[in-house]
């Protein structure tokens, strides 16, 4: 439990930072062991307007494992394909309390080749 609890401590500390607006609305990730998840939120009024995980179909094509490296660049080439469908270039980001490591940065640098800036 205390890993858990150290998590959501980051995550406090990074949300009173980071908040999505209009104009820049927010790139949440969540991951867990089996698959990765991102969201695109606008906070002032609370509504998710993109998301792409490993378990949405577009995505899981052509991928052999959900919960490595290669399924995370999927999901944020993904995302920063709808986003830019929707005319969103710039977001900033939401790690979620995780470690800007491993899966949760290669999502973060293939939404930003894709086309997205953070």
């Amino acid at each position: 439990m205390k890993r858990r609890q150290a998590r959501f401590k980051r995550q406090v500390r990074v949300r009173r930072k980071v908040r999505g607006t209009a104009e820049m609305p927010r790139l949440c990730v969540y991951r867990s062991a089996k698959h990765i998840y991102a969201q695109i939120i606008e906070d002032t009024t609370g509504k998710t307007l993109v998301s792409a995980s490993t378990v949405s179909p577009d995505v899981v094509e052509g991928l052999k494992n959900t919960g490595n490296v290669e399924a995370a660049k999927a999901v944020g080439k993904a995302i920063a394909q709808k986003a830019l469908g929707m005319d969103i270039k710039n977001v900033v980001f939401d790690r979620n309390g995780f470690l800007y490591h491993g899966r949760v940065k290669t999502l973060a640098e293939a939404a930003r080749e894709a086309g997205l800036s953070f």
